[in-house]
């Protein structure tokens, strides 16, 4: 029989000693997930800082807020004994005054008064002593020193107040400032847009100017704007006082003195371009006949027109296309009937072949007033209306002045 030999047991393992801010670990699960979060040592003593921090924090306010608790009832209960003494002070100058009072009715005794003013001595003493212990003892219930607190007091508070007041006074100041610049931009930026708008506006009449003068140069002619009969002569203009801050600036009273001469110009221009035939006087199908050397329609021979035909239907109202005064409304041989307006500047316009003539000499009529029906009076083929633009009495060539635009 073997006897099995005892071995001596291993000696047990330790795991070393972690530290106490070592690395933790927290191990969240849900739904059968975990979810481990670790918590770092530098994190675990910054945290400990912190909840020390708010700990000592909450301790130092808590112990503040105790010893400022203590010291107003402290002080509010010396307030009630100085108010207590200095009642009792009153009482006893009251008590006084009256002695003295009476013993100013028994002054004749001389006894008397001596008894009495050696007690009236010694009361107003205690007096005395009340009061200096009253007012050692309570130093701040100096009178003096109140009526000194309070001044500075109500100096401090009318400081502060004139302070606020003129602090609030320059906010005010300082919007004003932002707002009247604001208004300076805006005002700046309308002249910029009604200087911009005249001299678009003046452009394109120069533009319309610069188109009738083609046909009328090949004439030998030329229509200033600014040189004709029309303008009219004088002074005047719109008042700027001197004293205008706005206005004074440079870069503003270059502005707006440009913008008045542009307007000006603007309303010199759209009076004269009234009288200026620019347009087409009648809906038409087409130009059956343009201006200058054609092919007479009766004797098939080379011939010179003076306007150009526009086909239409008998009936199409004719319209001027520039005010003006009727110097001829009647029938007139190879124009059928014929009307002539005189739109001053230079400027005459015919309307032949007519089927019906609405004016008669010496009417004035506006831009877009009918003069008539188109037809085919006179020498004619069939209905149309001949239109002729005459300036300085030669003829020029229509088709410019229907085609130029100023709107």
């Amino acid at each position: 029989m073997k006897i099995a030999k005892k071995t001596a047991p291993e000696p047990m393992q330790y795991a070393s000693k972690k530290s106490f801010f070592s690395d933790k670990e927290i191990i969240f699960r849900s739904n059968g997930r975990a979810k481990v979060f670790t918590i770092s040592s530098k994190m675990q003593v910054i945290f400990l800082f912190l909840v020390a921090f708010v700990g000592i924090w909450s301790f130092y306010y808590y112990h503040m807020y105790r010893r400022s608790d203590l010291i107003i009832v402290r002080k509010n209960n010396e307030l009630i004994a100085t108010r207590d003494a200095y009642v009792d002070l009153m009482g006893d100058f009251v008590t006084l005054q009256g002695n003295i009072a009476d013993m100013i009715k028994t002054l004749d005794n001389a006894k008397t008064s001596e008894l009495n003013l050696g007690q009236y001595q010694q009361q107003a003493s205690v007096v005395e002593e009340k009061v200096k212990q009253i007012t050692t003892q309570v130093n701040w219930i100096n009178t003096e020193k109140l009526a000194e607190k309070a001044n500075l007091n109500e100096i401090s508070l009318q400081r502060d107040i004139a302070i606020s007041e003129r602090d609030e006074l320059r906010r005010q100041l300082v919007e004003l400032q932002e707002t009247v610049e604001d208004i300076k931009k805006a005002e700046t930026e309308i002249l910029d847009r009604v200087a911009a708008i005249a001299e678009k506006e003046i452009g394109k009449i120069k533009s319309a100017v610069a188109a009738v003068n083609v046909p009328l140069k090949k004439r030998g002619l030329y229509f200033n704007a600014l040189a004709n009969d029309k303008r009219k002569r004088g002074a005047g203009g719109p008042y700027i006082p001197e004293n205008n801050k706005f206005l004074q600036q440079k870069d503003v009273s270059d502005k707006v003195s440009r913008i008045f001469e542009n307007v000006d110009d603007l309303e010199y221009y759209r009076e004269v371009m009234q009288y200026v035939p620019l347009g087409k006087p009648v809906w038409s199908l087409w130009v059956s006949s343009p201006y200058g050397r054609r092919s007479d329609p009766f004797k098939k021979t080379k011939a010179y027109h003076k306007g150009v035909d526009l086909a239409g239907r008998t009936g199409n109202k004719i319209k001027v296309m520039a005010s003006g005064k009727v110097i001829r409304a009647e029938a007139a041989s190879g124009y059928g009937n014929l009307v002539v307006v005189d739109h001053g500047n230079g400027f005459k316009t015919k309307y032949a072949h007519m089927h019906k003539i609405y004016v008669k000499k010496g009417d004035y009529v506006e831009l877009g007033d009918a003069v008539g029906e188109v037809g085919s009076t006179g020498r004619s083929t069939g209905p149309h209306l001949h239109y002729e633009i005459l300036y300085r009495d030669k003829d020029v060539d229509p088709m410019p002045f229907m085609k130029a635009k100023i709107s």
